[in-house]
């Protein structure tokens, strides 16, 4: 029943943003056709905006809209006329997907082994060492770092490619630059949680019985330090996923965050369109999942809907 509630739950979400994402797009005063600087024809314009579908009132393009969405028919690309938008989130999902993934691998790694050492050594050097670099992470944000990484480990080093992409090379840049703020949060949660652990009795308990240290916090520090970090993982994904717009511009990387930014600039609606809904479909989704687990980490965790 959980289950089904939450999905429920999701669709309405999802619903939501569509509508609000449509309304405010086509509330926008302008004209996508408008940013053509050649002198277009009045006929031709007319039969540009019938292709799609902007010549019908805006409650008619919204219903015409949602069919098409449960087809999962994304529309055509205005500025990329013989591309729809489909094709074009199916071409920048494998650079997105592999940069979120492997920013979100090294910062819960980074992360998570940042905050435990800082509390195994609470108050002494390490501790300071390792929130220090944490206040550094928090404080820089990717789209100011990416220019800087730029600048000094691809031109002035040139110990990595500058931008685009290609090998695994051209990964590095980008992922460190979504990691950093990731790594920073997560650090201080696990210090944090890692210090209200150690104080409980359980863990006292492990010790009396001469467990060694690595495997006190292995097993019943780390795990259960977890717990409120989880919680956090979704809106931490979520700040990964729109980092990637700037990010992705900045290196040159064909994303969908790439798209994302030129549709904007471009006014190409249906892109706009396609790429929320498909950063919403992933952000709902991977929130979704993340409740689930909560169970795996936790058995004394049950899923209910009550109060859900």
């Amino acid at each position: 029943m959980y289950v089904v509630k939450r999905l429920f739950t999701m669709l309405v979400t999802l619903w939501v943003i569509v509508t609000l994402t449509f309304l405010i797009m086509h509330l926008i005063p302008g004209d996508p056709f408008a940013t053509d600087s050649k002198a277009i024809p009045e006929a031709v314009l007319e039969n540009m905006r019938a292709r799609y579908n902007l010549d019908k009132p805006l409650s008619t393009q919204y219903v015409l809209y949602l069919k098409n969405l449960l087809t999962f028919d994304l529309g055509p690309s205005i500025q990329s006329k013989t591309t729809d938008v489909n094709t074009l989130i199916a071409r920048g999902f494998v650079p997105s997907a592999l940069l979120g993934i492997q920013s979100m691998l090294l910062a819960l790694f980074a992360g998570i082994m940042l905050g435990t050492i800082a509390a195994l050594h609470h108050n002494r050097a390490l501790d300071f060492i390792s929130m220090f670099i944490a206040m550094l992470g928090i404080s820089i944000p990717s789209f100011i770092l990416a220019p800087l990484l730029i600048k000094y480990m691809a031109v002035q080093w040139g110990l990595l490619p500058v931008a685009a992409w290609g090998t695994w090379k051209h990964t590095l840049l980008p992922t460190f630059a979504l990691a950093v703020t990731p790594i920073a949060i997560i650090a201080r949660f696990v210090r944090t949680s890692m210090l209200e652990v150690l104080h409980q009795e359980y863990i006292h308990t492990a010790e009396a019985k001469g467990l060694p240290t690595w495997k006190i916090v292995l097993k019943h520090g780390l795990r259960n330090s977890l717990i409120p970090v989880l919680s956090f993982i979704g809106p931490l994904f979520a700040s990964v996923v729109t980092g990637t717009f700037v990010v992705e511009k900045i290196f040159a990387i064909p994303g969908i965050g790439k798209y994302f930014v030129d549709s904007i600039f471009n006014r190409d609606y249906p892109v706009i369109m396609g790429t929320t809904i498909f950063y919403s479909v992933v952000l709902v989704v991977t929130l979704f999942l993340i409740d689930l687990s909560y169970r795996f980490i936790d058995p004394r965790i049950k899923l209910s809907s009550k109060g859900a």
